[in-house]
């Protein structure tokens, strides 16, 4: 526990060895060994993860694979420093976050656009899946244009917010592991959720077709 202007506000809890599961554990020692078997089974694991949250935070499918490269150079690098203070996916996701921050400060201060086009994001991703089967071209169209919306209104927020949006309620995590991955009371991560949410909100509405 932490004190904020004189409050205590709950941190994220903090686990210990006896609670990485023990095939992970086991995982985790081998390639702390430089076991390289171990090392590839670790990127198969966590890389689709990695780049799908760098595509969401930095709006760019060139630069998501890159920085999931140094991501995991980096997780190698510091791996047998791991000590089961959270989940081996959360602590892969806080490097993802810190390495995608720090990206973004790069492309702030070179002034460079970080969206993405509907059009780019579909011929990276294919189309969006509609439930039910095909759909009708106006269907289609409205849907692109929400996505459209909804992707703009997230790239105009903040850099932490938007974090904090994607690993809630796109990567579903919890607010404990959010916390981790942002090195935050788990109060900070609520408030900034919902000021993210407030935003974004009022963001939709004045975008919204008369």
């Amino acid at each position: 526990m932490s004190a904020i202007s004189g409050e205590l506000v709950k941190q994220a809890r903090v686990v210990g060895w006896s609670d990485v599961d023990g095939r992970e554990s086991a995982l985790i020692r081998q390639c702390a060994a430089g076991d390289e078997a171990a090392c590839t089974e670790l990127v198969a694991s966590h890389q689709r993860m990695v780049i799908q949250l760098a595509m969401n935070l930095l709006g760019d499918r060139d630069e998501a694979l890159d920085l999931s490269q140094e991501v995991f150079l980096r997780v190698f690098r510091t791996i047998h420093r791991f000590r089961g203070q959270s989940s081996l996916r959360t602590w892969i996701y806080r490097i993802a976050v810190n390495q995608a921050r720090n990206r973004h400060r790069f492309w702030r201060r070179r002034h460079r656009a970080d969206q993405v086009s509907l059009d780019q994001h579909v011929a990276s991703h294919g189309d969006f899946p509609m439930e039910g089967g095909a759909a009708s071209p106006d269907r289609v169209l409205a849907q692109k244009e929400l996505a459209s919306r909804l992707q703009a209104a997230l790239d105009r927020l903040p850099f932490d917010q938007r974090t904090a949006i994607v690993l809630r309620e796109i990567d579903g995590l919890s607010y404990e592991e959010i916390a981790y991955s942002l090195g935050l009371a788990v109060g900070t991560v609520k408030s900034r959720l919902t000021r993210a949410r407030r935003a974004l909100r009022l963001d939709l509405d004045e975008a919204r077709p008369a």
